[in-house]
């Protein structure tokens, strides 16, 4: 009786080791699923980002591209997408209508933001410095002569592409209801690339630059109101040592002074203002309904009924 149960006893430990080896395969499997699973998300993700959890963390929205809310939605929640309209014009993207002046006019800004950080590595706005800096930049550091180059190609486009876009404009007829605020602000982005390329002109400190600015300052004195020789600017109590020039050069004539404001006002002024009338310009846009497209066509009934009006 004693002999035989150990022999239970073993049988049960058995049972009990069969037992727990079945549940270490079931679970086995299970992770094996579970890892399979991952891996096809993982694949899925690769073949869609959109779907991919850090992709929904940072735009937020639902992706069902089904939807067009959903799509709408994407793009208003978006920094920078948000600009531009859910809905685009079919004229919009035609190039013979629209030129695609405004967008490069865009694209040289950041080129002229890139290489003009670059240069500043090697740039000192002192009159003992500056010639000798430039000098150093085109023949000792590498690939400085190109990189001067790119930003002075870069700025003479923009004037060209900027002076372009406002031409188009005027010739669709785009400043128009309900467009006239934002053509004023195309106008003072106008005015501040031209300021822009002055201010510049003088950093490299050479004869060109000198003379240049020395006849356009001349030019401030006689503006109207802020300068001493301009009309009522003496009645204003304009003299050469508190008007417009005098606060352009820091001082009467050309010297360091000036070379530090003109570096001031081109490197982070300017751009600066630029920058917020940019944005004020494509969100104008955005809320215009995006590019203007042409004129619809009109019956000659319909045009009457609109002059009575």
């Amino acid at each position: 009786m004693d002999s035989e149960r150990p022999d239970k006893t073993e049988t049960k430990q058995l049972t009990e080791g069969e037992k727990k080896d079945v549940g270490l395969v079931e679970r086995v499997r299970e992770d094996a699923k579970a890892l399979s699973k991952q891996a096809a998300e993982e694949l899925k993700a690769l073949k869609d980002p959109q779907q991919t959890q850090l992709w929904k963390s940072i735009f937020r929205v639902s992706h069902d591209r089904s939807d067009p809310r959903n799509r709408s939605l994407a793009i208003l929640s978006n920094v920078f997408l948000h600009l531009h309209p859910a809905k685009v014009n079919r004229d919009a993207t035609r190039y013979n209508f629209t030129w695609g002046m405004g967008g490069i006019t865009f694209y040289l800004f950041i080129v002229l933001t890139f290489t003009g950080v670059l240069l500043m590595f090697y740039y000192h706005p002192t009159k003992g410095q500056a010639f000798q800096d430039i000098l150093y930049l085109e023949h000792d550091v590498p690939f400085g002569k190109l990189l001067r180059n790119m930003h002075r190609w870069a700025a003479h486009l923009m004037i060209i592409t900027t002076w372009l876009h406002m031409f188009r404009v005027v010739l669709t007829g785009s400043y128009k209801r309900p467009r006239e605020f934002n053509w004023c602000v195309g106008v003072v982005l106008l005015v501040l690339t031209l300021l822009l390329s002055f201010t510049g002109y003088l950093l490299p400190d050479d004869q060109l630059g000198f003379w240049a600015v020395t006849v356009g300052t001349n030019m401030a004195r006689a503006t109207p109101l802020l300068g001493h020789e301009g009309p009522f600017g003496p009645q204003l109590g304009m003299t050469p040592f508190n008007d417009v020039r005098f606060g352009l050069l820091g001082g009467s004539i050309v010297d360091a002074n000036a070379l530090l404001r003109s570096y001031i006002w081109h490197c982070i002024g300017i751009p600066l203002v630029i920058s917020i009338f940019m944005a004020v310009h494509f969100w104008r846009i955005r809320k215009d309904g995006g590019i203007s497209g042409p004129a619809p066509v009109m019956l000659e009934s319909e045009m009457k009924a609109v002059k009575k009006k």
